[in-house]
Parts: structure tokens; C-alpha cells; sequence
């Protein structure tokens, strides 16, 4: 099981370091609104990247966040299982994400080749090209997808051998 281990250690990695560029994001917004207020000179670019800044974020912490088990999840027929019901269910939720970003990935890949090859760029005054935010979509659902498809390996492992369920061992860890 290896491999589920390096697609955790991977997520956990990227989460971590896509971490920081929240920070990156609000830096930007402070010197806007003291540009704006304190300068009277407002920039152009600000809010085009902070844009980007936060859309990047909001979808590359997604495989962190279900590495961390932080996703909403809706508990009404999970209440008064047993684990293998639980993995059972885990499992049909998995396979349902898997298929879901597997389009995702896709269509997102065929989305970054055409903008790449039209030089593809924004409506806003700096013409931003759009490649790199399409890059984005396709690297996070990658990422979303490996730690799908590794949350399904081990719910399948948690139903067919219930003692050998303990494969999430960084799930915990902080």
C-alpha cells in the first residue's frame, strides 16, 4: 500500500504549501485598499489576480480537505453502522468522485489545450491569458482524483478485510 501512502504524502504536501498562498491573496488586498484609500491610486491588476489567487486555492485544497476528512458529508444513513457499512458507503461515494473528476480532469485538459493554442485571455483591461487558471482546474482534480482513488482502495480494503482497515494512518496526522 505504498502507493496510497505517496498519494497522501502528496496531498498533504500540496495542501500545505497551497497554504500559504492565502496569504500571498490577502498581502495583495491590503496593498489595494491602502493604494485605494490611503494613496488615492487604485490598481488595475489587483483584483484580476486576487481572483485567480483565491479560485487556485479554493480547488487545489480540495484533495487536502478530503485527505483531513473535511468535506461536508450528510450522515443520515451512515448513523448506527458498523465500519463495514461505513466503508461500503465510502466506497460508493469514492467511486462516484472518481468518475466526477475523471471528467473533470478530462474536460479541463482539453479546456487548457485550447486556450493554450488560441492564446485564450480574459475580459479585463490587462488581458490575463486564461491557460494558466485551466492549468489549475486540471492539477486539482488530479490531485482530487489520486486521493479519491486511494479513499476507495482502502474503503475496499475496510470491507473486505476489516482487521487490515487502518491504511489511513495520515487522515490523523497533523
Amino acid at each position: 500500500m505504498n502507493i496510497l501512502l505517496w498519494i497522501d504524502r502528496l496531498n498533504l504536501l500540496a495542501g500545505r504549501a497551497v497554504s500559504y498562498v492565502v496569504w500571498i491573496g490577502a498581502a495583495i488586498l491590503v496593498w489595494e485598499v491602502v493604494s485605494r484609500y490611503a494613496f488615492g491610486n487604485p490598481t488595475v491588476w489587483a483584483h484580476g489576480y486576487t481572483q485567480r489567487i483565491f479560485a487556485s486555492y479554493f480547488i487545489l485544497i480540495g484533495a487536502y480537505t478530503l485527505l483531513r476528512g473535511g468535506h461536508v458529508r450528510v450522515d443520515l444513513l451512515l448513523t448506527n453502522r458498523g465500519p463495514r457499512a461505513l466503508a461500503f458507503f465510502d466506497a460508493v461515494n469514492y467511486a462516484f468522485l472518481l468518475i466526477w473528476t475523471s471528467a473533470l480532469t478530462y474536460e479541463g485538459w482539453n479546456f487548457f489545450q485550447e486556450a493554450l493554442l488560441w492564446s485564450e485571455r480574459d475580459d479585463s483591461a490587462l488581458a490575463h491569458p486564461l491557460w494558466p487558471v485551466k492549468l489549475v482546474l486540471v492539477v486539482a482534480a488530479g490531485l482530487i482524483a489520486l486521493q479519491a482513488f486511494a479513499g476507495f482502495i482502502r474503503s475496499v480494503v475496510a470491507i473486505s478485510f476489516p482487521s487490515k482497515s487502518n491504511l489511513g494512518a495520515l487522515r490523523h496526522e497533523s
